[in-house]
């Protein structure tokens, strides 16, 4: 499947990560990332996932509390996806209601290498733009 989205290019890559994410299919999010994809804030190398295997462990371990994420939109910039979803766990804010978040995954030689997350869109569109 990999060597067909790096092939298709920006657009598909999106298409196939927001399938990813809305099925909740970890094997498949699993081939989109890199091995040593990093997820945490903008800048910090010790704070959160380190690797796959730390990413797709925290996205099972989330859906296993009962946390779920729809995606509002995935969009395509240069080596950059910028995702928005809104995410829901129970007891979180608003009874259990949801809260949109932004993630900006780094995409190179077509896989995830970098996933920041952001608590508003404008933030994470400037974040994309000042990527290197």
């Amino acid at each position: 499947m990999l060597a067909a989205v790096e092939a298709s290019g920006p657009e598909q890559l999106a298409a196939t990560v927001r399938s990813a994410l809305e099925s909740g299919d970890l094997e498949a999010y699993g081939e989109l990332l890199a091995p040593d994809v990093r997820w945490g804030p903008p800048g910090d190398d010790v704070w959160g996932c380190h690797n796959r295997t730390e990413v797709l462990a925290w996205y099972a371990a989330a859906r296993g509390e009962g946390m779920s994420a729809e995606v509002d939109e995935v969009v395509a910039v240069p080596g950059a996806l910028i995702v928005g979803l809104r995410v829901s766990r129970p007891g979180g804010p608003v009874d259990g209601g949801s809260r949109t978040r932004w993630q900006v995954l780094t995409v190179r030689d077509g896989r995830i290498t970098d996933i920041c997350g952001f608590d508003d869109r404008e933030t994470a569109r400037a974040y994309a733009g000042s990527r290197p």
